[in-house]
């Protein structure tokens, strides 16, 4: 008896779900593109650029086997406008980066992707030129590059299906084979092959990356602070808006170019503080103008003692005929007193017994305010439309600019919301981040919209702490999403080291800020060197958070003229129009910082020293950077001194500096290479 193999019947199904993984993975994209940038968090959330900049986009790409590859930056602009940019590789050719460029010419968010492809005639050329270069019979070869124009030309229209299929009668004219090598090795036939290409096996970046492109003024400008109620000639009487207008002059002369006001609304009655911070406010006190709100008013309305909302307007229009732009503090808390206690007693919190939460940071107790509740049932959403709207209102007034009071405390949603909203309605509006918490927590606002932040450098003194903290602020992901905003002082906080280093630590501080960072501000008083404290606290005695303080701008001993030449020197030098683009410069003492600042194409070249010790000179020998300019180490560099105006030459790289603070604890120096 015979027998028959078992045959198990056919699954049509079972076949089709094998052959899917396989067709899935033939169809797979054989070409890698990693690590691009500039990126945040995967495209989470978008980088910073600034208009009218080139824009370095790099990537890692390869593929199996030995084709060339070729890549492209696709980026579209704010209104959607799609632009190509190639990308080329870099040096060293083995670590298969690729580096593009494209400069945009609006503000607003931007996009790009990367597409890389294998690059057929490329790959052929290189094999040609190789075997041509050997001697190796190429015949074969040159019909296989032939065929690859006359491709070129059946896939092309108009002129450039002219131009190839000029070169390809071209070719067949041509009789012998080293003409026929020279042509399709030329340049002019390889890109009319680029602009033909098929791009084969064409592969795209996984994610649409997002850039913020902002104006110059997010990473460069120079803040202002000051108390419009304190313009005055005596504290018996509350300055005003229009008393703001003398001082115009004065600050736009000292080189800034952004005038910050703290609040200027109403300001509550109910716990208002008094001097020094007292629990007992006199009649006359005027208050903490953080405890926003009162029977005229709250956010959207302006302190009746401050002017009118004309007023307002003439004095944002003057500051702009002076060069400077008004900004203004937007600070989510009320003063018991403030309207919407009793218009949305539901955007509050209340306590078991029915009274109200007060705002507190123990051991400190804010009992001149109250804070919102985000996520109470009555103040979604109508609380973040309010306070958009109040935003949006005082943008619709000229204000393109605000700082923002303490926003890590309020819920990350409500920024990327209100921050995105505005400035999809105005790309120019800048938002200032003032919080002094957590780095991660510094980071996620940035990303999350803030073009500028508060910083650490008001806690950086020693030369490992600043070249630490300066380096840090130049490395991924900080460069991509974080702007700092070196404030050397604020009516909040009055530096230990200020408090006891005289007139040389005032001008050491500003030099830092000033030279260190693209951004940076004072707060009135700075320039007569006041650090007066509370003992034993970062606070200022007599603060005038609490009290008009009146102040004579010309008093001895300022540094008026310091500060002017500090903003002219930035102005006058891209270099220094940003905090990136810092090295650190060997000198031999732990009491000088030496560094410096240069633009990519080195034409602009700072060096800045500082001594750090406010009370005695400092002296040392420096390296100068010859490498800097591919120059051996006993070439020449002029130098000029950007303070007084003093050229010279140097010879040779070690060098020596002394820093008096008695006379100016800095020194800035311009330097370009002897032609």
């Amino acid at each position: 008896m015979s027998s028959t193999p078992y045959t198990a019947p056919v699954d049509d199904s079972a076949q089709e779900q094998e052959r899917s993984p396989v067709l899935t993975a033939i169809h797979a994209p054989r070409i890698a593109i990693e690590s691009v940038q500039p990126t945040l968090d995967h495209g989470r959330f978008a980088a910073k650029v600034i208009v009218d900049e080139p824009v370095t986009v790099t990537a890692r790409i390869f593929a199996d086997g030995h084709d060339i590859l070729a890549a492209s930056v696709c980026w579209f602009d704010a209104d959607g406008n799609q632009h190509r940019a190639p990308m080329h590789p870099t040096q060293p050719p083995g670590l298969d980066i690729f580096e593009g460029r494209f400069t945009p010419r609006g503000i607003g968010r931007h996009r790009f992707l990367i597409e890389a492809w294998w690059d057929i005639y490329a790959t052929y050329r290189y094999e040609l030129s190789k075997k041509h270069q050997a001697g190796v019979p190429v015949g074969l070869e040159l019909e296989e590059g032939r065929r690859e124009i006359a491709r070129a030309v059946e896939r092309s229209e108009g002129e450039l299906r002219e131009a190839l299929g000029a070169i390809h009668k071209r070719f067949q004219l041509l009789e012998a084979d080293a003409d026929r090598v020279a042509l399709l090795l030329d340049a002019d036939t390889a890109q009319l092959m680029h602009e033909a290409d098929a791009r084969p096996h064409l592969t795209r970046s996984d994610a649409l990356y997002p850039l913020e492109v902002e104006r110059l003024e997010a990473r460069f400008s120079s803040w202002y602070e000051l108390f419009p109620r304190s313009e005055t000639d005596s504290p018996e009487r509350h300055g005003t808006f229009n008393d703001v207008h003398r001082r115009l002059p004065l600050i736009r002369d000292m080189g800034f170019d952004v005038l910050y006001f703290p609040p200027i609304h109403p300001v509550g009655r109910t716990h208002r503080k008094g001097p020094n911070n007292s629990l007992e406010a006199g009649p006359d006190d005027p208050g903490s103008p953080y405890a926003i709100g009162s029977k005229e008013g709250g956010h959207e309305a302006i302190h009746p003692e401050l002017g009118t909302r004309d007023d307002f307007r003439d004095l944002v229009r003057a500051a702009a005929d002076h060069g400077l732009e008004v900004a203004l503090d937007f600070a989510i808390q009320c003063s018991p007193d403030h309207p919407w206690l009793e218009e949305h007693p539901g955007w509050f919190s209340w306590r078991p017994d029915g009274s109200i939460r007060y705002a507190e940071n123990p051991p400190k107790k804010y009992q001149d305010i109250v804070n919102v509740d985000f996520y109470a049932d009555d103040a979604i959403p109508s609380l973040w439309i309010e306070l958009r709207d109040i935003v949006q209102g005082w943008v619709d007034e000229g204000v393109r600019i605000f700082r923002v009071d303490n926003p890590h405390t309020k819920p990350l949603p409500f920024w990327e919301w209100l921050i995105g909203d505005i400035r999809r309605r105005d790309s120019s509006v800048i938002f200032l981040a003032e919080a002094f918490t957590r780095p991660a927590m510094m980071l996620r606002l940035g990303k999350l919209g803030f073009n500028q932040s508060y910083t650490y450098f008001t806690w950086r003194h020693t030369k490992q702490e600043l070249t630490e903290y300066f380096t840090q602020l130049n490395e991924s992901p900080l460069r991509e999403g974080y702007r700092p905003n070196f404030f050397v002082n604020t009516p909040d906080i009055n530096p230990y080291f200020l408090q006891s280093s005289g007139r040389p630590g005032f001008l050491q501080r500003a030099a830092l800020a000033a030279l260190g960072s693209g951004s940076w501000g004072v707060y009135s008083g700075f320039e007569l060197c006041e650090g007066e404290p509370v003992p034993g606290k970062e606070e200022y005695l007599d603060s005038e958070k609490y009290e008009i303080r009146p102040r004579d701008y010309t008093a001895p001993g300022n540094i008026t003229y310091e500060i002017a030449q500090l903003n002219r020197i930035r102005r006058e030098n891209p270099a220094l129009q940003t905090h990136l683009g810092v090295a650190f410069y060997p000198v031999h003492n732990d009491r000088l910082l030496f560094f410096g600042k240069r633009n990519e194409t080195r034409d602009n070249f700072i060096l800045i020293a500082v001594n750090l010790d406010p009370f005695e000179p400092q002296e040392g020998t420096f390296e100068l950077p010859l490498w800097e300019f591919g120059l051996p180490d006993d070439a020449a560099l002029h130098g000029e001194d950007l303070m007084s105006g003093h050229r010279w030459t140097w010879h040779g790289k070690w060098q020596s500096m002394r820093l008096d603070p008695a006379h100016l604890p800095f020194a800035i120096w311009r330097i370009r290479p002897v032609h």
